[in-house]
């Protein structure tokens, strides 16, 4: 096919992703019928491909869209594979926004949860990457466990050939990694411990995408009722925030442990191929998955972690959305009290699709099941150290849907750039270099809109936004945070302990327990380990002897609470604990 062809055609395609109503569905499946019969010369194009592709099946107009679109992705490995075995140069194919497609390999250092998880989900098909890796030294402290007599030749020689010990030692030349996942697997230690044993070594793992369902080109589940779109999809202009919240929460339904499974494998696989790990979505918990059916054929998935690998004080919840069966973002909250922090991630190949709805229902989601008031977001969702958040005009996403800066610089300096964008939609002029319409060069004197400068949106992205709902203590969090709790806990480790972290767990853990009148040799591991977290900092806490009995009995269940199956529980328990609020925010802030 012509290039220039190729590009109207495309760019037709592309631009079919927004046309709705009589017709518009035959006129993209008379497009794909095209593109389909022709093949494509370069990486660029068969990207644009593969993009709208995606787009298309998770916001369709028609039947006959969704069935062109899954019989062309189910086939786009053929369509990379002959692009590479034309010489054609493919490390368009490397970039994360469009990494993790069918036909094409991938590289990356896993954490140990997750590459456990790969070895047995791409069975020998994962290998370690040894052109990658420029750490091998680490392995002298680590495969003596598993290598007889290495010490010899580790500990004393500059040039142990790792590769080859390993390699003998598993007997499969190409699975090595898989036998070094099975020899962590065996040591006698704590899901905790192997894991941070294994991730020191840093270790570069690849694997083949081939046809899988893994890859981000299959990874879709079938649907039995698909939502076909007739209409324009939802700006974020016409969401408001306030109604969404206003409305009735929806129906969260908790899944089977089969079920959660199935999707907390299917976070990890949208994950994976876009090179990314959150705590949340590599841990979760399957037990405790719950599902929200919104309607335009959204779902949103939400769990918690498993009671083992909580954090100390805030609760976790992490999450994904699925339009259609599509994976098109992920989602973490983490709860104290009544505030939250909130992450929200749309993948790139959707961030034309109603993402601003979308983050309604999943705060929707997420107000409901936490039983939080107060939506906080943190500055580098807004762009701190995030260029690509600079670059979306992130910060402005979350302004037009109410959030406010916590900072009185930043809430002063945003109002300032209000002022400057009402100014000019009002039409005041603005001189403005260009091309005029006849295609020569001059000045137009014309209303440009202004746009808020990178610099000043680095400057807004310097602190958190706030959302308050009604009833909620407005403020009250701006200051907050647990960093700065954990902060003045190790300022008085290194005080009155000589900076020993055990003697002060002790010493702090006896302390809280008499002010509780807790028998500590009651409690079960778990619960004795939420109280040593909780003591350090309650032992902050001047008055907490004085705290009256009703009170001090609610404390200690909500510290219970935290190991309990749904950890809901001790959030909302630390939101009817007046005092305890008061003490943290007094810590935190």
């Amino acid at each position: 096919m012509p290039a220039k062809l190729l590009e109207r055609l495309l760019s037709k395609l592309e631009e079919s992703r927004y046309r709705f109503g009589h017709g518009a569905g035959a006129q993209v499946v008379s497009l794909l019928r095209v593109l389909d019969r022709h093949g494509f010369p370069d990486a660029k194009s068969l990207l644009r491909f593969h993009e709208t592709l995606m787009f298309l099946r998770a916001f369709p107009q028609s039947v006959g869209v969704v069935r062109k679109a899954e019989s062309l992705l189910n086939s786009f490995s053929k369509r990379v594979e002959a692009l590479r075995r034309s010489g054609a140069d493919m490390s368009a194919f490397d970039p994360l926004e469009v990494s993790g497609i069918a036909g094409t390999q991938m590289s990356d250092t896993l954490s140990f949860d997750v590459a456990r998880w790969l070895v047995k989900r791409i069975s020998g098909g994962v290998t370690i990457d040894w052109d990658e890796w420029d750490e091998a030294r680490t392995l002298g402290a680590v495969l003596p466990r598993f290598l007889p007599l290495l010490e010899d030749d580790a500990l004393v020689e500059a040039d142990t050939p790792w590769r080859k010990w390993i390699e003998l030692g598993c007997r499969k030349k190409n699975a090595a990694a898989e036998w070094l996942i099975r020899r962590f697997e065996s040591l006698p230690v704590s899901d905790r411990n192997r894991a941070e044993l294994y991730d020191s070594l840093r270790l570069p793992l690849r694997w083949d995408l081939g046809n899988s369902g893994v890859s981000r080109t299959r990874n879709c589940e079938r649907r039995r009722q698909i939502f076909y779109h007739d209409g324009p999809l939802m700006p974020r202009s016409a969401v408001s925030l306030t109604e969404e919240l206003a409305k009735k929460p929806p129906k969260l339904v908790k899944l089977s442990r089969r079920a959660g499974e199935r999707i907390i494998d299917k976070v990890r696989e949208a994950m994976l191929v876009r090179y990314r790990e959150l705590y949340g979505t590599t841990l979760g918990d399957p037990r405790s998955a719950r599902r929200a059916d919104i309607g335009r054929g959204m779902s949103i998935y939400l769990w918690n972690l498993p009671p083992e690998r909580r954090l100390p004080l805030r609760a976790y919840v992490a999450g994904l959305t699925l339009n259609n069966g599509v994976p098109i973002n992920y989602i973490e909250a983490i709860g104290l009290c009544e505030w939250m922090e909130v992450g929200f991630n749309t993948f790139y190949t959707f961030r034309g699709g109603e993402t601003g709805w979308v983050y309604a229902q999943v705060l929707r989601c997420l107000t409901h099941l936490m039983g939080t008031t107060c939506v906080s977001v943190y500055p580098y969702q807004l762009g701190q150290d995030n260029d690509e958040a600079i670059e979306s005009g992130a910060f402005w996403f979350y302004r037009k849907l109410g959030f406010r800066p916590g900072r009185p610089d930043l809430l002063k300096l945003v109002r300032r750039e209000e002022q400057k964008i009402a100014a000019s939609r009002a039409g005041k002029p603005r001189t403005l270099t260009t091309e005029d319409p006849g295609g020569h060069g001059g000045r137009l004197n014309k209303p440009l809109e202004y746009r808020t400068p990178q610099p000043t949106l680095k400057r807004l992205a310097a602190g958190h936004v706030f959302y308050e709902l009604p009833g909620s203590e407005v403020g009250a969090w701006d200051c907050f945070s647990t960093r700065k709790i954990g902060l003045r806990v190790n300022e008085r480790m290194a005080r009155d302990f000589d900076g020993d972290a055990d003697r002060m767990r002790k010493a702090t853990l006896r302390s809280v327990g008499r002010s509780l009148g807790v028998n500590l040799s009651s409690w079960p591991a778990l619960q004795r380990v939420s109280l040593e977290n909780f003591a350090v900092v309650l032992d902050l806490i001047p008055d907490l002897s004085c705290w009256t009995l009703d009170e001090k009995q609610a404390l200690a269940r909500i510290i219970r609470a935290k190991t309990k199956p749904d950890e809901m529980l001790y959030l909302h328990l630390t939101q009817r604990h007046a005092r305890l609020r008061k003490g943290l925010l007094g810590l935190g802030s």
